[in-house]
């Protein structure tokens, strides 16, 4: 039997939510940022859009591009508690639900489509209820599996409800540009138009052989992409997920280059990834560290641990001594931190070691912040930064890790 995968998608998820909680905001341009005193567009509604706003623009680029541009300070209480919402509408109608990110989820219907008239009649019911109980629009791409739900989300934004059947999906697939693709970027189309390849269609015809040597094995994935293939499954436990590393990055309030102040980030976010880690049962054998420069210039650093680690204050000095061994060359915007190569049920140690003792007290530490929110503890190095502002990633899931890809 055919897969039936839908993927809903919201329509500008954080400023159409901040429309809808207030009023005054509806039909206006407006833009979702963070706090601080330097940061970047979020999320644009498409009234902003119209103007050329776009997500990851800069404040004084979007005002210039659109001078009655309403800024919002995002809530992030608001856009996890209205996902974790939508959740309950998917469930309905399948138990296969992935929460992909904050503003999109897949749906496996393939064994009770039948018992809601179809998928079209799935999205249609999902996209009707979704308005009538958040007044928020959702595109809802329907396919034979996830990457061509994807697509089909892609081409039928916003607002829009398409299914691309598998008798359809080379028609479709055959000039398209092959960026048009889920997962495969701007930078590798421009490799591939380098080879003469300007089209999902030329792709799928290249020989593996060729693409596998100009590419190893990922050039065999992006054929099968070409041609419209993708096995992979709607996972709905995300103990059964393949995680392959959990990260978290920030812009920061300004560009840094005194090392202390870099190291305050470098807390916040060893802090950040090691409690994701720890709730999900994940170690980690190795730490990567993301820096951009005030000129954009991007690049990340790895260590290999001994031991696989989910502890915090050991994530955070392998940091700080990978950020010490790069000679910086300019003030910093933005840091990321990741743990990679993870492994789960990390060796349990002596019951009376200094190990086991800290691991009982950042499980303390979990429990306390599970309970009653991550606010309420922090680390005292990292209070002297401006963090509390911070719109979650759109990349968030409600399960708390995502895979790399």
């Amino acid at each position: 039997m055919e897969r039936v995968i839908l993927l809903i998608d919201m329509d500008a998820f954080f400023a159409s939510v901040e429309q809808q909680c207030n009023p005054a905001l509806r039909g206006k341009p407006i833009a979702v940022i963070g706090g601080g005193k330097r940061t970047v567009v979020t999320t644009a509604s498409y009234e902003a859009r119209k103007w050329g706003v776009k997500t990851g623009m800069n404040l004084h680029e979007a005002g210039q591009r659109c001078p009655e541009l309403i800024v919002v300070t995002g809530n992030n209480d608001k856009y996890t508690h209205t996902c974790t919402e939508l959740k309950k509408i998917y469930l309905k109608y399948t138990p296969l639900v992935e929460i992909y990110s904050i503003d999109e989820a897949f749906l496996d219907v393939t064994a009770s489509q039948h018992l809601f008239g179809g998928p079209l009649k799935i999205g249609e019911r999902i996209k009707r209820e979704i308005r009538s109980r958040f007044g928020i629009n959702a595109t809802v791409g329907i396919g034979p599996n996830k990457l061509i739900a994807k697509l089909a989300a892609d081409l039928s934004k916003p607002d829009g409800l398409r299914w691309i059947k598998p008798g359809e999906v080379s028609e479709v697939l055959e000039g398209l540009p092959p960026d048009e693709l889920w997962g495969i970027g701007k930078r590798m189309a421009a490799h591939l138009k380098a080879m003469g390849i300007k089209t999902c269609g030329e792709l799928s015809r290249m020989h593996p052989g060729v693409l596998r040597s100009r590419f190893g094995i990922v050039g065999e994935r992006l054929r099968m992409m070409a041609m419209g293939i993708d096995e992979t499954p709607v996972v709905s436990d995300p103990e059964a997920e393949d995680i392959r590393s959990i990260g978290h990055s920030m812009t920061l309030p300004e560009d840094i280059f005194r090392i202390s102040e870099i190291d305050r980030y470098l807390l916040i976010l060893s802090d950040m990834v090691t409690f994701r880690a720890r709730r999900y049962g994940y170690a980690g054998k190795t730490v990567s560290v993301v820096i951009r420069y005030r000129s954009f210039h991007t690049f990340s650093v790895h260590q290999k641990l001994s031991l696989p680690t989910s502890d915090t204050h050991l994530v955070y000095c392998t940091t700080k001594d990978m950020v010490r061994s790069v000679r910086l060359r300019e003030p910093v915007r933005l840091l990321g931190v990741s743990l990679g190569c993870l492994v789960r049920n990390m060796p349990q140690q002596s019951l009376f070691s200094k190990q086991n003792r800290r691991r009982r007290f950042l499980e303390t530490v979990d429990d306390i912040r599970c309970r009653y929110g991550k606010g309420i503890l922090f680390w005292a190095a990292s209070l002297q930064t401006e963090t509390q502002g911070g719109v979650i990633s759109p990349a968030w899931r409600p399960e708390g890790v995502h895979r790399s890809l």
